[in-house]
C-alpha cells in the first residue's frame, strides 16, 4: 500500500529569461487566446494580469497547490486562474519548469 508524503515546505520560486517571459506574455495576451477563454467563462472580456506561478505539491499551509501569496486570487469572481498550455511554454523555449499557472 502507497504511503502519502506531506511536503513541509517547498520552494516554488523560478526564473524566467526575459525573453521567454516577454515571448509567453505575448502568447497569453492574444485575442484570440483571450476570446477563448471569456467564451468559455461566460465573461465579456478577460485581461491578462502578468501574474505566474509554479503549482506546489499540497502542504498543510498550501492545500489548493497554489503559493500562499496567491491563494487571494483561488474562488473570486475577478479573477481566473488556468494551467498554462504545454504548447505556450515550448514556443518561448520554457523547460526549467514543468507546469505554469
Amino acid at each position: 500500500m502507497a504511503r502519502l508524503k506531506i511536503i513541509d515546505n517547498f520552494d516554488s520560486s523560478f526564473v524566467l529569461d526575459p525573453e521567454a517571459r516577454d515571448n509567453l506574455f505575448s502568447l497569453l495576451k492574444q485575442e484570440t487566446f483571450c476570446l477563448q477563454l471569456a467564451q468559455q467563462i461566460l465573461c465579456s472580456t478577460v485581461e491578462f494580469t502578468e501574474l505566474i506561478f509554479q503549482p506546489i505539491p499540497y502542504t498543510m499551509a498550501t492545500q489548493k497547490g497554489l503559493p500562499a501569496e496567491y491563494e487571494q486570487y483561488d474562488n473570486t469572481q475577478h479573477y481566473l486562474i488556468i494551467n498554462v498550455r504545454p504548447t505556450f511554454m515550448f514556443k518561448p523555449k520554457i523547460f526549467k519548469t514543468r507546469r505554469l499557472c
